[in-house]
């Protein structure tokens, strides 16, 4: 049987990188790519697609800030497949990229609705079609600048990271994510916490230098890559706790 997986946030970035990575692995995924509008989300589709791929692509606007787009994707879903298999929680926002005049209301307003609302909303409507499924998974795409622990220790690479805003988010969105798993997780629903680690990301910034975090980011294929072992079963060991490429992040 086919696998099917929906991705938010999927026309760049770790979204992109990872329905690429799936459609080379194997003709037994059906990946759905999802993005807040369609012209940019179609011409990422097309570009995967010309590459000749294995997978099945599929693409649906949906907008993790909009309930309606939430609700009609969750349709598109339902009448397409009868089930979900994957979801991989990715689309986010840093505050780095919003308009410096903004003020720290609107910074925050707009950074947890769509860091943390959103995926609350998205994993919350797609949980009857994930139930659904024989082997099913929900993975949140986090952050290690959200680990407590990491932020109090003096000794730890992220204790300097500024980043409040997006740092905030990131942690309401891993104790929301291990509250799902704690529900889910009875009912044969695996949830994964997953940090990505530093990849390039226009969620720094649009120019070179932030983009690619000054030379030191991986490609987003990396993520990709990782994020498809999670979806085969190698890290099953590790549902419910905060995951990285090499390990496991404290909270």
């Amino acid at each position: 049987m086919s696998t099917v997986v929906l991705i938010t946030g999927a026309n760049s970035g770790i979204g992109y990188a990872t329905a690429k990575v799936l459609a080379d692995a194997s003709a037994d995924y059906q990946i759905i790519m999802t993005g807040r509008n369609k012209e940019p989300l179609e011409a990422a589709k097309a570009e995967i697609e010309a590459t000749g791929i294995k997978g099945k692509l599929y693409s649906t606007v949906l907008d993790v800030t909009k309930e309606d787009t939430i609700a009609a994707a969750t349709d598109f879903v339902e009448k397409q497949f009868g089930r979900l298999d994957v979801l991989v929680n990715n689309a986010g926002l840093s505050d780095n990229t919003l308009p410096k005049d903004w003020s720290l209301k609107q910074k925050l307003d707009q950074v947890l609705t769509t860091n943390v609302t959103g995926p609350a909303i998205v994993a919350d409507a797609f949980k009857p079609l994930l139930l659904k499924s024989k082997d099913a998974r929900s993975i949140y795409v986090s952050s290690g600048l959200g680990s407590l622990t990491q932020c109090a220790d003096p000794e730890s690479v992220r204790y300097h990271s500024k980043w409040t805003v997006y740092r905030t988010s990131k942690s309401a969105l891993n104790m929301w994510a291990l509250q799902d798993f704690k529900d889910l997780a009875p009912q044969g629903v695996k949830v994964f916490i997953f940090c990505p680690g530093l990849v390039r990301s226009n969620l720094r910034g649009k120019d070179e230098e932030m983009v690619s975090a000054g030379g030191r980011a991986t490609d987003p294929s990396v993520s990709g890559e990782n994020i498809l072992k999670i979806i085969r079963g190698e890290r099953d060991a590790e549902a419910g706790q905060f995951i990285h490429k090499d390990g496991v992040y404290p909270w």
